[in-house]
């Protein structure tokens, strides 16, 4: 049975509103690469040198990565030899197929948040100004409360204009309090004070907002540092997660992006926002590959409820629904 034809089977009667929306998120992912795969496996009628130098122009114009293209690539090499593979229209199914395989990777990468079933669960989000960071809290806020979790904000990022008054817009928004300092405060300062308030509700999740100025990256470091220190002082264990959210529209810069931050502090994984507003979706599968940092969740719209847990098959299947859908 063929990539395809599973993927089939599992997602295209779905009326699972989740694979709808990774369907709809990367509907110009997949405009722009299921339509460029489409055309070379038309013109190639047979696997050759040619076609796979094609193939990786195609990919790295989706951003899927220099490195990881390279990888692939050789991985459906070694496929048509070991298949005997001699047409191209054999070879799409494959591709969608290892591009699952590569996010996987051995060990497998979970999406799942490491929340704690007793106690209070600390997530701290970190990234650059711009990329949708206290929009994207304000959402998991919102999932959580949907769950049934109570939760607690802290408004650490002191330091930009409005930042503050942002997050406290979204704690009405969803229903939770927001715990906050005067603009210029000291962050660590906020987050002693978040962690008390949350213990004193006895909340379920407390999730952090911190600066985000890169243009000063010395400074911004320090002061990640003493935040996480704080919050392991106080809650041992703590920072249960630290989120990097990162904007897809933004291509490799966000990839330089997620170097950066994690050299400066443990990013156990990403959020990537924006993802609807890119035709370079193939991001998700460089961040995950070449820096070993799992995808967790992805946002795929402007409403609430369009944050959305990362799942490598409904990600792959919103890349090639149209081939999908036509496989009979």
């Amino acid at each position: 049975m063929s990539f395809f034809k599973k993927l089939k089977d599992k997602f295209t009667q779905s009326t699972d509103t989740v694979t709808e929306k990774f369907k709809d998120g990367l509907s110009k992912t997949r405009d722009n690469f299921s339509t460029k795969v489409n055309d070379l496996v038309a013109r190639y009628r047979k696997v050759d040198e040619e076609f796979f130098e094609e193939l990786e122009e195609i990919l790295i114009g989706a951003d899927v990565g220099f490195d990881t293209v390279m990888e692939l690539v050789d991985e459906l090499k070694m496929e048509v030899k070991r298949r005997n593979i001699q047409e191209t229209t054999e070879l799409q199914s494959i591709i969608s197929e290892k591009l699952v395989e590569i996010y996987q990777g051995e060990e497998g990468a979970s999406s799942d948040l490491n929340i704690q079933s007793e106690g209070l669960s600390v997530i701290l989000f970190v990234g650059v100004n711009g990329v949708g960071k206290t929009t994207t809290i304000g959402k998991m806020a919102h999932l959580f409360k949907q769950e049934g979790k109570s939760v607690v904000l802290a408004a650490g990022d002191t330091f930009r204009a409005g930042a503050i008054e942002q997050l406290e817009v979204w704690g009405e928004r969803v229903g939770v309090p927001v715990m906050k300092q005067a603009a210029g405060s000291d962050p660590a300062a906020v987050m002693y004070d978040a962690i008390q308030s949350a213990k004193a509700k006895k909340a379920d999740i407390l999730i952090c907002d911190t600066a985000g100025r890169l243009q000063n990256k010395v400074n911004l470091m320090k002061e990640l540092e003493k935040v996480k220190r704080v919050i392991e002082r106080e809650v041992p264990g703590a920072p249960h997660e630290v989120l990097l959210v990162l904007d897809a529209t933004t291509g490799q810069n966000a990839m330089v992006q997620a170097k950066t931050f994690k050299e400066a502090t443990n990013v156990t994984g990403i959020v990537l926002t924006k993802l609807d507003g890119t035709a370079k979706g193939g991001i998700v599968l460089a961040i995950r590959n070449e820096l070993d940092i799992p995808v967790k969740y992805v946002g795929l719209g402007e409403k609430m409820d369009d944050l959305q847990q990362f799942d490598a098959e409904k990600y792959v299947y919103g890349l090639f629904s149209t081939l999908v859908d036509e496989e009979e």
